[in-house]
């Protein structure tokens, strides 16, 4: 039988923790159009999950669970699709990670006023604290406030650094956690938020020229579930009909209103990318609709933190056609991505959702850029490229995904500043 338990597939609420011993997943490479055709097929069957959505000359990967291994590797043979083992079991990379934990992080301990250390994915009470702590030892550079209540009645944190300008400075919005299984990403943003505010002193001028504007975990409800009871779960928490509590959650990057459900969504509720039905549904996306629009007029650059990959996306998303302003946002990406190059040699990719991936429809990106305005809007698809771990990043690379990603940020800023 089909278990629904990868973060692209939903999930019935009543469940124990998930455990995923003997789970495999397997990297296809389709090389012509008939086996991108029948991995598409075979991922609309729901039979198996995917991580990644089948494109031609481009890694697949797909987790399988024990009992079906064969039935998979009897279709890549018959379809002619050269395949890899990637992940021998899923449990034993997840267990792995768990026991790296120090033991002075168990015990809490920490030499600041947060828990926070980047060598670990820490829960969403340890990013709240993070926030508020940093307000209080910088009460002139970070505000923090709530924008909204998650399904679950979590705060939505929204934090603010900025030197002063009454608001009169340009601004670069940042989000993370939009999908609960990429924990990498709010890591890395927290991580961005650290180095703007506890080094201010060594580069003010990325404070003191631009304002910023976090909300570093927008999904904390499937955040914490996915902490809790499923390491790969992808969508919010809310229930769709109280009476069938089967099917839940909404892909909040598929719930934004702009060319919403043309494509790359889903109107079932127990898809992975179910748009919630109608734009909005989801208390997360409106209150990080509604953050954005309240400093719009101001803003340049809106970045949604999102893995895996190593992608540096641009709109749009729902058609294969490019904005008009499609070459100034390449180049502005192109010269971020090589400062993040720089630092250890990771390379990503970069240019538009549809043309580089795949369709998607409802997304922030697209909408921030066609509704909100904002010129210089990305989605960042961070490490790795999966031909390890995909969305189970080992949290050592926490802090080089830190490092890195801050050097792209300084471009960003440095264009930003400098903009009309």
């Amino acid at each position: 039988m089909k278990r629904l338990v990868i973060c692209w597939i939903s999930l019935i609420s009543f469940c124990t923790a998930i455990q995923y011993d003997g789970y495999r997943v397997y990297e296809a490479r389709p090389k012509n159009a008939a086996q991108v055709e029948a991995l598409s097929n075979l991922e609309l069957s729901e039979l198996f999950d995917f991580w990644t959505t089948a494109r031609l000359n481009t890694p697949t990967d797909i987790m399988t669970p024990p009992e079906q291994v064969e039935e998979l590797l009897d279709f890549f043979k018959s379809h002619s699709i050269q395949y890899r083992l990637k992940i021998g079991d899923v449990q034993q990379v997840i267990d792995e990670q768990r026991n790296k934990i120090p033991s002075e992080m168990i015990q809490g301990l920490s030499s600041k006023s947060y828990n926070l250390t980047w060598d670990n994915y820490y829960r969403y009470d340890d990013i709240r604290e993070f926030a508020y702590a940093l307000s209080a030892s910088y009460p002139q550079l970070v505000t923090v406030s709530v924008a909204g209540k998650s399904y679950e009645d979590r705060d939505l944190i929204l934090i603010k650094i900025s030197s002063g300008g009454s608001g009169t400075k340009n601004a670069i919005f940042v989000d993370g956690g939009i999908h609960a299984c990429e924990w990498i990403s709010p890591a890395t943003v927290t991580y961005i938020i650290r180095e703007l505010v506890e080094n201010y002193d060594a580069h003010p001028q990325y404070v003191d020229d631009v304002d910023w504007f976090f909300m570093p975990l927008v999904n904390p409800d499937g955040y914490e579930f996915a902490h809790t009871e499923s390491r790969l779960w992808r969508k919010n928490r809310r229930i769709h009909d109280e009476t069938n509590t089967t099917c839940i959650g909404t892909d909040i990057n598929r719930n934004f209103d702009y060319h919403f459900n043309e494509g790359g969504s889903s109107d079932n509720p127990c898809a992975p990318t179910y748009n919630g039905g109608q734009p909005f549904t989801e208390p997360e996306s409106r209150a990080l609709r509604d953050a954005i629009l309240a400093e719009a007029n101001r803003t340049k650059s809106y970045l949604t933190v999102h893995s895996y990959g190593q992608h540096w996306l641009t709109p749009w998303g729902w058609t294969t056609e490019y904005p008009d302003d499609y070459d100034a946002m390449f180049a502005l990406a192109t010269d971020a991505v090589a400062a993040l190059t720089a630092v250890y040699g990771t390379v990503y990719d970069i240019g538009s959702s549809a043309n580089l991936l795949y369709a998607n429809s409802g997304p922030s990106d697209d909408w921030a850029k066609g509704v909100a305005g904002i010129p210089y809007t990305y989605t960042i698809e961070l490490r790795d490229q999966g031909p390890v771990y995909g969305f189970l990043l080992p949290p050592d690379q926490i802090i080089p995904s830190g490092i890195e990603t801050w050097e792209a940020f300084k471009v960003i800023a440095e264009a930003v500043a400098q903009m009309v």
